[in-house]
């Protein structure tokens, strides 16, 4: 039991948890800017390799959105998981298809990362992969098993994802088989 005013022992548990606040803030920065060797020293230290931000987001799916493949590489070799959703349900998979980031992708593929793996909405790497006429994943994930007849919720396929933004200046891509 402690003689310190109560007020001073919060006051000192305050500053602990705004340090380890900071010091988890700059570990996301580390993901999202890329630096895979930082992040291998903190986990081969004891940092989760699934780590989570207050979004759900991983460090592997911050490092493949941002597009950085020795990032990605170095989390993926010291465990981290290719199919961890974050609180919206996407996938790094689906991030890194999202963003065209092709290295990404393959590397996700394999080591593992569902193909298949939707959103709550339905919604497949292929077929944000088609909205966004990123036609070299497209070739990849249709290479990988990705089922170009798969339908989201709302019923629509990679092609009518594919169709639907071509109808506004966006993505062309042809037949999907």
């Amino acid at each position: 039991m402690s003689d310190a005013p109560q007020s001073m022992h919060n006051d000192s548990t305050q500053q602990d948890d705004e340090r380890m606040l900071d010091a988890m803030r700059e570990v996301f920065t580390l993901a999202r800017s890329g630096d895979g060797d930082s992040l291998a020293a903190l986990i081969e230290r004891g940092l989760p390799p699934n780590l989570r931000n207050e979004k759900g987001d991983s460090l592997l799916m911050l490092a493949s959105y941002y597009g950085h493949a020795d990032a990605v590489r170095a989390l993926l070799a010291h465990g981290a998981n290719p199919d961890l959703r974050n609180e919206a349900g996407q996938t790094p998979l689906a991030g890194a298809a999202f963003k065209g980031f092709r290295e990404i992708v393959e590397l996700l593929l394999t080591h593992g990362a569902d193909v298949e793996g939707a959103s709550p909405d339905g919604r497949t790497a292929l077929m944000t992969a088609a909205m966004f006429n990123r036609t070299e994943i497209v070739e990849l994930l249709i290479a990988h098993g990705a089922n170009p007849d798969a339908r989201d919720s709302r019923g629509m396929t990679a092609a009518d994802a594919a169709a639907f933004m071509a109808g506004r200046g966006g993505a062309q891509l042809g037949p999907m088989h």
